[in-house]
């Protein structure tokens, strides 16, 4: 049985990544959704013990963990004030910060609990203010960001078999710096078609962003709450593969994303409304339109400055990230459930998993060419995806319990093999055993129990009991052998016996003396 999985440690892979992007600690944090002051110490203490990013492939994030914080606790040492009741009291006449800092040292000493000096209780109040109420100004450097989108307004589609209206929805992603944008019809948002648009923007601009910064879609995030983002492992992937961070939106704070969120509304306007009295006949007819539209889009002047988006994405270029050498290729994730066959069931195709995992849970990845199986955030096995028709079997032998090993390092050449050195009737037996069977390998079961009679009764016994089954029937079973030596009949064989090892295959012959004929 294997053990249940302790809690997950904090993000301590993912800030090591970051940094080695180059975000600063604010960035990561961000990211991340921990404190700066959780990316300075992970920072420090991977400095500290000589890691650096990448890490070594077979370090999980247990191990990870307890490297750098081998005697941490997921409690904090300090005691956090609830800012959000003291911004409340401050709103009452005489109340000021240095009372509440006061009153917060006497409960946290009430409950034996450590306080912060005043200089930190203050900072972090100073903190609160800033995302409760601010709205910055964003300066974006070039190179930097790259904000994704899905438009609100749909194109349209005519299926040519049923005339049909399908719609097609608009994905748009931006450079804020410079502008530029690239534009995508697809006829689902799902999880494919928002990975292959990121593929395709990134491919359109020639190089990587530092972050992406998008809405808090479920092909994107699977879930934001205040304290904690899990991105969809997918996107995810996707963000490692290209060296990128992903920094979401805040829930209902659109002017996170104010680039996407104004180019969204001009390109409905100057590419979507444009074509809305053009009839397509498909996506890709469709798709074509966008991208002229999009050209002009992109080198049409700016009003209010010299240049167009182009220009200024002439000047941001540089800054990109080179693509990585092959595109992201797309995998989806599922959850299946080991069977007492230690093998899982994808996409109505089998694959085999060490059987010391039978009936847990485990995380599958699929690629168009790989299956990978993962427990714990490990994995622990991987197969050739299976094509073609459905319930074929992917079986890895070493996954499978040491009895059944047995039987795959035999066959039937070997079976026979073995059952010639016990005797000539036992190898009658084993074939006999062998070609009553449509295929082969399900006489291996009962040729395996032959081979533990050897070893409980002596071959010597086996071949005698062999000698006696074919004397009642050229096709003896394992039962019939069993039976023979459990009742000791292979220790009784009839001296004046005319069967043979070779007459046995055509059954007991009766002689001529039976039918009153052996004196004519």
């Amino acid at each position: 049985m294997v053990p249940a999985l302790p809690n997950p440690p904090p993000a301590y892979r993912e800030i090591l990544r970051l940094h080695s992007l180059g975000l600063n600690k604010t960035e990561i944090a961000s990211s991340c959704q921990c404190a700066r002051n959780t990316v300075a110490a992970t920072l420090q203490r991977a400095a500290n013990c000589g890691l650096q990013w990448p890490l070594p492939e077979e370090m999980s994030d247990k191990q990870l963990s307890e490297r750098l914080f081998p005697s941490s606790t997921s409690k904090p040492v300090y005691k956090m004030p609830d800012y959000a009741s003291v911004h409340k009291e401050l709103q009452r006449s005489g109340v000021t910060l240095n009372l509440l800092w006061l009153e917060y040292c006497d409960q946290c000493r009430a409950a034996g609990e450590i306080p912060y000096q005043s200089t930190q209780f203050n900072k972090y109040y100073a903190d609160y203010l800033a995302k409760v109420n601010a709205t910055m100004h964003l300066n974006h450097k070039p190179g930097e960001v790259m904000q994704v989108d899905w438009a609100g307004d749909t194109a349209a589609v005519i299926d040519t078999d049923t005339g049909e209206i399908i719609p097609a929805y608009v994905f748009v992603a931006t450079l804020p710096y410079s502008g530029y944008s690239y534009v995508e019809a697809f006829f689902s948002m799902n999880q494919e078609s928002w990975t292959t648009a990121h593929v395709n923007a990134y491919k359109y601009f020639g190089g990587v962003t530092r972050i992406i910064q998008c809405d808090n879609l479920k092909t994107g995030v699977q879930k934001h709450e205040k304290n904690e983002v899990v991105l969809n492992k997918s996107y995810q992937e996707l963000a490692e593969h290209y060296g990128t961070a992903i920094l979401p939106a805040r829930v209902r704070a659109p002017k996170d994303k104010a680039a996407v969120e104004g180019t969204v509304g001009i390109i409905s306007t100057f590419i979507l409304a444009a074509l809305r009295n053009r009839q397509f006949l498909s996506l890709l007819e469709l798709n074509e339109a966008i991208w002229d539209r999009l050209e002009m889009f992109n080198h049409k002047p700016f009003q209010k400055r010299e240049g167009s988006r182009a220009s200024s994405f002439a000047e941001e270029r540089p800054f990109l990230r080179p693509l990585p050498p092959r595109p992201f290729e797309l995998a989806t994730w599922k959850v299946a459930t080991v069977g007492s066959n230690y093998h899982i069931s994808v996409e109505r195709m089998n694959y085999s998993v060490p059987f010391e995992y039978i009936k847990q849970k485990v995380d599958v990845r699929l690629t168009k060419a790989t299956v990978e199986v993962f427990y714990g955030g490990n994995r622990i096995c991987s197969h050739p995806r299976l094509y073609g028709r459905f319930n074929q079997y992917s079986t890895i032998q070493e996954h499978m319990p040491p009895e059944h090993q047995k039987y795959v390092q035999w066959n039937g050449e070997r079976f026979i093999h073995w059952a010639g050195k016990v005797g000539s009737n036992t190898q009658v037996a084993v074939q006999a055993i062998l070609s009553g069977y449509k295929v082969e390998q399900q006489g291996y079961k009962s040729c395996m129990g032959l081979l533990k009679l050897a070893d409980k009764y002596t071959p010597e016994r086996l071949e005698n009991a062999c000698k006696r089954a074919l004397e009642y029937t050229p096709r003896p079973s394992l039962k019939n052998i069993q039976a023979i030596l459990a009742s000791g009949q292979d220790k009784a064989i009839p001296e004046q016996s005319t069967a043979t090892a070779s007459s046995s295959r055509y059954g007991f012959t009766r002689g001529a003396e039976y039918y009153g004929r052996g004196n004519k």
